[in-house]
């Protein structure tokens, strides 16, 4: 029996020693066998738990000379950055370096034992911060040493063990196909163990990059990530903690960066061996605030920036008209529609910001935002007195005996300069309901007009 057993202990120790080439292992496994015996220790060593805990234990301090050369190909490295996860961060270095050397480690004043852990592997590139800053300030400074490093690729990778260095050969490959995206890995949020709450983080998330970006992303919350750190010189970000991983995605999106994904496996401990530094009233709120910026710039900026661009391209607005009025794709309400919607716009009392929001709401509604903005030019200077002048008319049925007329007066009182206001806002809202309504009529029938012509032509011609 005790030859049986020493046969036994051998042939898990040696599997597990070079398995994972871990000493700490080793005693591990050793010490099962000691306690409980061969015949319990047979099944614990191969349940699931114990398996999936063999390959995120790796200690391979060499890394593979395959995957190294990936890496040395792409000029890529691995930022990890950490805080207080000494109980994960042992694995998850092991498991990186068996994958490549070019490991550089964040500590972001990390209170445990990080700083020993992180001793144990001389070849990594540590930076520590003397305090919490967050984990923005943590890949922001990954970003600042691996530009200096001369690296043009940056894989972060979380430090609280729910990522696979494994994957880390996914995004080299889809690199080399798109060497000029973010490529995100996206997780499988409906896999057991995962929180309820991450679920509708990620899609609250989701939803904002798609209204900044028009990008529709699976996972914009995943740490899991590949940056292309030489298109990103001379950014400047803002974000310190959680909300930097919103901003990144975005501004590198209206970068004309691109944004891609890959599928990755996720390793979700139960809930009550979870360690999570996120706060959800603050962050959650670091990232709403964050998310209503965003939004502003890319209605008030963004949009009108990529329209502007967009129509340049045409040589003349004979040629923009010609491509998106009789563009056969589209039907004639959804042009007309277009059209009415930007003499609305174009009316309205916003004075400086009608062409940026009528560009936003366009792309809302989904109408065809070209013909929308050229609409919405309606108010060019020749057109202003008269616009004025009507809406200041037809705002007298509003306010009743209080309309005045129209008073150009260097001695006009705060009193009469209101109620001109108010008559004005009352008539260019009117105006504008009026004019959009005899826009859309006049070029629904109009098109509706020019098809029939059309047909009946065509059919002559048969």
């Amino acid at each position: 029996m005790l030859q049986k057993w020493n046969c036994n202990v051998n042939r898990v120790i040696f599997f597990c020693y070079f398995y994972n080439n871990s000493s700490w292992i080793y005693k591990n496994c050793l010490s099962t066998f000691l306690k409980y015996g061969p015949e319990n220790c047979r099944t614990f060593f191969t349940t699931p738990d114990f398996i999936v805990y063999l390959r995120k234990s790796r200690y391979l301090q060499q890394p593979d000379n395959q995957y190294q050369q990936l890496f040395e190909a792409h000029n890529a490295c691995v930022i990890v950055p950490t805080y207080n996860n000494a109980g994960t961060l042992h694995q998850v270095m092991s498991d990186v370096l068996h994958y490549t050397g070019r490991v550089i480690v964040v500590n972001d004043g990390s209170s445990d034992d990080t700083q020993r852990i992180l001793a144990k592997f001389p070849n990594l590139s540590v930076i520590n911060f003397p305090k919490n800053e967050g984990k923005g300030m943590a890949i922001r400074a990954g970003f600042e040493l691996a530009v200096k490093m001369g690296y043009d690729y940056a894989i972060t990778i979380d430090s609280d063990g729910q990522h696979f260095a494994s994957d880390l050969p996914s995004f080299l490959e889809k690199l080399a196909s798109e060497k000029s995206a973010i490529i995100i890995g996206a997780r499988n949020l409906h896999q057991e163990n995962m929180p309820g709450k991450n679920t509708f983080a990620n899609k609250f998330s989701n939803f904002w990059f798609f209204v900044d970006t028009g990008i529709q992303a699976p996972d914009t919350q995943s740490g899991y990530r590949l940056y292309p750190l030489h298109l990103m010189k001379g950014m400047h970000f803002y974000g310190r903690k959680y909300e930097f991983e919103v901003e990144v995605l975005v501004r590198c999106a209206w970068k004309g960066i691109g944004i891609k994904w890959i599928p990755i496996n996720v390793y979700y401990p139960p809930p009550e061996q979870r360690v999570s530094h996120f706060r959800p009233g603050p962050d959650f709120s670091r990232i709403s605030v964050l998310n209503t910026i965003l939004f502003l710039v890319a209605v008030l900026y963004i949009k009108p920036r990529d329209f502007i661009i967009h129509i340049s391209k045409f040589k003349n607005v004979k040629d923009l008209l010609r491509r998106h009025l009789y563009n056969k794709e589209e039907s004639n309400r959804k042009k007309a529609a277009s059209i009415g919607f930007g003499v609305f716009m174009g009316i309205v009392p916003i004075w400086g910001f009608q062409m940026a929001v009528a560009l936003a709401l366009a792309a809302a509604f989904r109408l065809n935002k070209a013909l929308t903005i050229i609409a919405s030019n309606i108010s060019i200077p020749p057109m202003i007195p008269l616009i004025i002048f009507l809406s200041f008319l037809l705002g007298r049925f509003w306010v009743g005996s209080n309309a005045v007329y129209m008073m150009f007066s260097r001695h006009i009182t705060m009193e009469a300069w209101k109620l001109n206001i108010e008559q004005y806002i009352y008539g260019s809202m009117t105006l504008a309901v009026i004019a959009g309504l005899t826009a859309y009529l006049i070029t629904y029938f109009t098109l509706e007009s020019v098809g029939h012509v059309k047909r009946k032509m065509g059919e002559t011609g048969k």
